[in-house]
Formats: C-alpha cells, sequence, structure tokens
C-alpha cells in the first residue's frame, strides 16, 4: 500500500465527491479539521467516518483544540476551555496544581475529540514566552516563559491527551516564541546565539522528544540556517530538531500555504520533504492548491514511512478514558478556581 507524505484539510462539512477522487487517487497519509469543518458533533463524526471510509485504512485526523484564541471546536457547541498561558499562571501559584489541572483538562479534551473519531490534537505548544515576541502569534497560547515551567505543564498536557485515547503533536520546532512576525503572512528571523537558544527555546522540546509527533514552525534560525526557514532546512532539520534535540518521530511541517514560505506550493512541499520534514501540511482545503502539492510530495518510505507506522501503531494501542469525566470536570474547575481567586 502507497501512502502519500501529505496531510491535507478539506473545504467543508462533508466529503465532497471531487475531494473524495483526489484522495483516494493521492492517498495522504490523513487529514487535519478546522472550524469550518466542525458545526455539530453528529456531523463531526458523520465526517471523520466519511474520511476513513474515503481511503480504507486507519489513519490520524488531527485538529488544533488548544483552548483559549485556538478552539476549532467552539462554543456554544462545544466547551471553552482555558488558554495555556492561565495553566502557567496556576503554575506558578502551586507548581503541582498548575500541571494537575493542565492534564485533567487535556484529558476532558481528549475524550470529546475521542468521541468525534479525531484521534491527534496539535498539542502542546512547547514555545517559551518572550516579552518582545508577536502577541498575536503566540502570546497565551503558551504555558510560560521559564524552559522548566513549559516543560512540566507540556508533559501534563501530553499524557493527559494520551490518556484520553488522543496522540499529541509538540509544536512549532525549534521555538517560535521569539518571532516578531506573523508567519501567516511574513517571515520571522531569529537572531539569538545558538548557546542561547539551547538554553532557553530548544529545552522543552528535548525533553519532550520522545513523544510521536511535531511540527515545525516556518522561522528563521540565522545561528543555524542564515537562508532557509527550519521547514526546508535540511540543516535545522537534522542537526537541531534530529540529533541536538533528539527527536525521532515522524515530523511535519506547518501550513504549507501561510505566507512565511517562498515558491508555489508544488515547491514547498518538495523542498519540505526534501529537508527532512516526513510529512507536508496543507490546511484550507482549496482544491487547486492541493493538487499543487501532491504534485510536489512524494511517497512515504524508508524512515519516514517507519515513523508514520509507529504513529498508526500507537493510535491502535492509545488507551480509552476510563476515569470519571464528571469528577474530572469537576476537580478542574476548582483547581481553576484556585488561579481566579489569587
Amino acid at each position: 500500500m502507497t501512502v502519500q507524505a501529505t496531510i491535507f484539510g478539506i473545504e467543508g462539512t462533508v466529503l465532497s465527491a471531487n475531494e473524495r477522487d483526489f484522495f483516494q487517487d493521492s492517498a495522504p497519509f490523513g487529514f487535519i479539521l478546522f472550524k469550518r469543518n466542525c458545526v455539530s458533533p453528529e456531523q463531526v463524526r458523520a465526517l471523520t467516518d466519511q474520511l476513513r471510509d474515503c481511503l480504507g485504512r486507519p489513519l490520524p485526523v488531527l485538529i488544533d483544540q488548544e483552548g483559549g484564541r485556538v478552539q476549532r471546536l467552539a462554543p456554544p457547541i462545544w466547551p471553552a476551555r482555558p488558554a495555556p498561558r492561565q495553566f502557567g499562571e496556576l503554575y506558578a501559584q502551586n507548581p503541582a496544581a498548575g500541571c494537575r489541572a493542565a492534564h485533567l483538562n487535556a484529558l476532558l479534551m481528549a475524550a470529546e475529540l475521542a468521541d468525534l473519531g479525531i484521534n491527534v490534537n496539535c498539542v502542546p505548544d512547547l514555545d517559551l514566552g518572550h516579552a518582545d515576541g508577536h502577541p498575536a502569534v503566540i502570546g497565551d497560547r503558551v504555558y510560560g516563559d521559564d524552559p522548566a515551567v513549559v516543560t512540566a505543564l507540556g508533559r501534563a498536557v501530553a499524557d493527559g491527551m494520551m490518556a484520553g485515547g488522543v496522540l499529541p503533536v509538540i509544536k512549532h520546532l525549534p521555538g517560535h516564541g521569539r518571532a516578531h512576525l506573523d508567519t501567516h503572512f511574513d517571515l520571522p528571523r531569529i537572531e539569538a546565539s545558538l548557546a542561547d537558544l539551547e538554553k532557553t527555546d530548544f529545552l522543552p522540546f528535548r525533553a519532550l522528544a520522545d513523544l510521536p509527533m511535531a511540527m515545525t514552525g516556518h522561522l528563521v534560525m540565522a545561528a543555524i540556517d542564515d537562508r532557509q526557514p527550519a521547514t526546508t532546512s535540511a540543516k535545522l532539520i537534522a542537526e537541531t530538531i534530529r540529533a541536538w534535540m533528539g527527536f525521532n518521530g515522524l515530523l511535519m511541517s506547518d501550513d504549507l500555504s501561510m505566507q512565511a514560505l517562498t515558491g508555489d506550493l508544488t515547491k514547498r512541499a518538495a523542498d519540505s520533504l526534501a529537508a527532512g520534514c516526513d510529512i507536508a501540511l496543507h490546511c484550507n482545503g482549496d482544491m487547486p492548491e492541493m493538487l499543487a502539492v501532491a504534485a510536489g510530495a512524494v511517497q512515504l518510505e524508508g524512515a519516514a514511512e517507519k515513523r508514520a507506522m509507529r504513529v498508526i501503531d500507537d493510535l491502535a494501542q492509545v488507551a480509552t478514558v476510563s476515569c470519571d469525566l464528571v469528577a474530572a470536570d469537576a476537580e478542574l474547575t476548582d483547581l481553576m478556581a484556585m488561579r481566579d481567586a489569587s
């Protein structure tokens, strides 16, 4: 069975005949959902069933459900979830309470996702907060400014996700917190020294390098590769992500349609995979763009295929929720009240 090194979004709330034909022909590794795809629990369950039926094999269905500003499953249909920074604020008061709250929140989110047929969530965001970072890009999406805090809360979130039946994705390697520009529109350039980065931004990723999946960021780390953004930098992926951080899981690009990258989408897909990304991610569901990405993509093979198959194995083995979710939600409410009372 051949599988293409891509993950695609879809346009709407049901799989169209045109999309079905394209996906059956291109055979992507998986899919990613956004708010435009999710209007009710029944509809999302039907959609994830359609996606799996389309390809006739086990596959990952991803989402970005971080809490706070980034909730693809949004109120009032689904519960509002705290922004990641709120767990960092609770951690500052009581580290054990912060980690417990982050774990419970992740467990509850995972249970919601698994019930819908979504089995991968693009959390935790291990970017380090920086006072001069772009507030609209990172801001309260991160757990804090201290590598140890981000590491502890990131681990709690990852464990909570897996306890709820969903695989986590660490992001955005090698670290987005210092970016002054929004990668949806521009290419950030980080001028910090390698020694500084290895003592700060890189540490949470190194600490959680045992996790199964990760996502790059579209930004230049001048101390490592002065020209190419991380997503298309063979040097950065090999020397920093694979070697220094020790990440040997499945590495996907961030969304290739973001304007931080240059060249057409065929070139972006080809360049990201040639640099060492295992998967080229395209999110907006635009059919001409997806055709262009598919034209630049390759079939999964070699080390990338082995890493992808490990993810499929992990998805088959991930736990199902065995705790009392009502009690977990009540405990989370009590813990977050500690933060609110301070």
